[in-house]
């Protein structure tokens, strides 16, 4: 039997019992559980990257963000708290839409 050690969504247990085969699972501690959550995202983000078809790099991004919201759920933080915070750092920092690409910096 394939041996995982990695969070999984929370109905493929039962997805895994249907398809006729057994797994072993446990509920993690909440400090495990946010390290966890933290690797997962970076697998997702790893998947995302090495999307080479649109539909497969939508479904990454939905991944990702069903881990932001479990990670809020954790942290006690409101999508709409996090929404304010991104706006905050738009205003302040600007956004990722016009594609620009640092090169270099020189002290003058």
């Amino acid at each position: 039997m394939p041996t995982y050690n990695k969070l999984v969504r929370d109905l493929i247990p039962q997805v895994i019992e249907k398809s006729g085969k057994e797994c072993t699972t446990r509920i993690l501690e909440p400090k495990e559980y946010l390290t966890e959550l933290k690797l997962k995202m970076i697998e997702e983000a790893i998947e995302y990257k090495e999307a080479e078809v649109q539909k497969d790099a939508v479904e990454e991004l939905a991944d990702i963000l069903e881990l932001m919201h479990a990670s809020l759920a954790v942290y006690g933080v409101s999508y709409e708290e996090l929404e304010q915070i991104r706006l905050s750092k738009k205003e302040k920092r600007g956004g990722f839409s016009k594609g620009i690409y640092l090169i270099e910096v020189e002290d003058v």
